[in-house]
């Protein structure tokens, strides 16, 4: 009797951690899937995702301060 719960232990712990690996590594597919192109600021040199930056012709920037302050020392 003692086997027979030591073995059902076991297999519900193989069972367990089977489970538990095929969820974490679907989250890090969709973690991979999530992520984004980075740019670094012309003018102070951060890096921030593509999306929240702003473009202006080939430079990126993180704020429009930092655009403003880039073409003003430009002119």
């Amino acid at each position: 009797m003692g086997k027979l719960i030591f073995i059902s232990i076991i297999v519900l712990l193989v069972y367990w951690l089977i489970k538990a690996r095929k969820h974490t590594s679907t989250k890090i597919e969709s973690l991979a899937d999530a992520s984004e192109d980075m740019v670094r600021c012309a003018y102070c040199g951060v890096h921030l995702p593509e999306s929240e930056s702003i473009a202006n012709e080939d430079n990126f920037f993180c704020s429009n301060e930092h655009l403003h302050k880039y073409l003003a020392s430009k002119s």
